[in-house]
């Protein structure tokens, strides 16, 4: 990701994070794939209203779709209103997601989606990583480190 691409996601309106994903997976490979979405869901994300926890992306007849993904109703959308968790198609190229198929017939290999942005044209992005599972002594390895990340962090900031 270059600096262009970090500085759209930090200007965009809409942050939506999978805070776990890093403590649970390695990042192997990251993609930003565009999400199709109906007219209620847009003005949902552009709300905030969406929710990554325990989502993932899976392959069928070469297509990418996430799963598990929570957007929640739109107030105003009345009998328009789309289901809140139905699986969401990506578009990615047919060469990202012929290599994300190939990567994922590995064991212990899956892809997970990290953030949902809004880019400077006022699409939905999603920002979706090739990850490896950590084991449990990886996750305490984590913790320490983001423990001593904080300590070292006050220590500057009492000088």
């Amino acid at each position: 990701m270059n600096k262009e691409e970090e500085l759209i996601r930090k200007k965009s309106p809409v942050n939506i994070k999978n805070k776990k994903a890093a403590f649970d997976y390695f990042f192997i490979e990251r993609y930003t794939a565009g999400i199709v979405l109906t007219g209620t869901e847009i003005k949902s994300i552009r709300q905030g209203k969406a929710s990554l926890v325990d989502t993932f992306c899976y392959i069928n007849n070469g297509e990418i779709w996430v799963k598990g993904m929570s957007i929640s109703p739109y107030f105003y959308g009345s009998y328009n209103n789309h289901d809140s968790k139905r699986d969401r198609k990506l578009l990615l190229t047919k060469r990202e997601i012929a290599k994300l198929q190939s990567a994922t017939k590995q064991t212990g290999y899956t892809i997970v989606p990290l953030l949902v942005f809004i880019d400077q044209h006022g699409r939905a992005k999603m920002d979706i990583a090739l990850c490896k599972g950590k084991k449990d002594f990886d996750k305490r390895q984590t913790l320490k480190e983001k423990e001593d990340r904080r300590e070292m962090e006050r220590a500057i900031k009492h000088y």
